[in-house]
């Protein structure tokens, strides 16, 4: 009687993989800062990080397959559901902050714009030596942007649609309908592979480089870990549909699905942010390539 439960809660046993995920995590740090610095680690910087991203990898799986295993012996519980939101709500809170601080860099970029050093011949090929005080004006001077009404435009009616698409599975898993979810997730991952294409080839045919000017670095920072952010919710909805295909979800409870719809929603948002803030107004008045 001692040993009873007689609470709602999820008392979790024993298990090795936040130990395992915390030094996957160190690995892939460290990995990264011996691949910036060869000078003093050799090369063996891009093998570490390898290592850290197959091992941060191999956590998640199996830390979520164990979460996903709680939910089918019945350890879900309404109050347990709810701190898991509780978890969601914070995570997506602090990714906000992170792209906070990508959008306080834009903002300060081109709001006080500053000339660069040209003493180390950095963009001295784009600009010249005479074109340091051109660098005063957002976008800089000699800079090409790309048309925020070409594939920026596109990519954000591809995203908007993405956002109806698994709203309506939503829906349909909240109705009971398995054939509209299933469909509606096949939608939305296509969608989100498009966007990903396009932005690729965006990439490719970009007419400034990543490093040299703020300008650019900025603008593919921001846009970068966006996309990497879509990569991501992607691969959450293909988890997401091979549940549903067998047959995980149910109306009452979908937490695993409900999550991956807020994600995808919030990468719907910082897009929007994007393409009016970086593409639209970052670009305004500056010669199109």
């Amino acid at each position: 009687m001692a040993g009873a439960k007689n609470h709602d809660y999820h008392i979790l046993p024993p298990d090795i993989w936040p130990f395992f995920g915390a030094f996957s995590a160190l690995t892939l740090a460290f990995g990264g800062v011996m691949w910036l610095h060869p000078d003093v680690f050799g090369s063996f910087g891009p093998l570490v990080f390898a290592i850290g991203v197959a091992t941060v990898a191999l956590t998640f799986y199996a830390w979520w397959a164990n979460v996903i295993k709680e939910a089918h012996a019945g350890d879900h519980t309404p109050v347990v559901q709810l701190h898991l939101r509780y978890g969601m709500i914070l995570f997506i809170a602090s990714e906000v902050m992170f792209f906070v601080g990508w959008f306080w860099a834009w903002f300060d970029y081109s709001l006080f714009p500053q000339p660069l050093d040209f003493a180390d011949g950095i963009a001295t090929n784009m600009i010249g030596q005479e074109g340091a005080e051109a660098l005063l004006q957002w976008p800089p001077k000699g800079i090409e942007v790309l048309n925020a009404f070409e594939l920026p435009l596109l990519n954000t009616l591809i995203l908007l649609c993405s956002g109806t698409t698994v709203t309506w599975a939503h829906h349909s898993l909240i109705h009971g309908n398995r054939k509209g979810l299933i469909t509606g997730l096949w939608l939305t991952i296509i969608l989100g592979v498009v966007f990903s294409a396009i932005q690729a080839y965006e990439y490719s045919i970009a007419p400034f480089p990543f490093a040299g000017i703020n300008y650019s670095s900025a603008f593919y920072m921001a846009t970068g870990f966006h996309g990497f952010h879509v990569l991501v919710g992607t691969i959450f909805l293909i988890v997401c549909l091979a549940r549903a295909y067998k047959g995980h979800f149910t109306p009452k409870q979908h937490f695993g699905f409900e999550a991956a719809a807020w994600y995808w929603h919030f990468v719907d948002v910082v897009w929007l942010f994007l393409f009016l803030a970086v593409y639209v107004w970052g670009g305004w008045g500056a010669p199109v390539h």
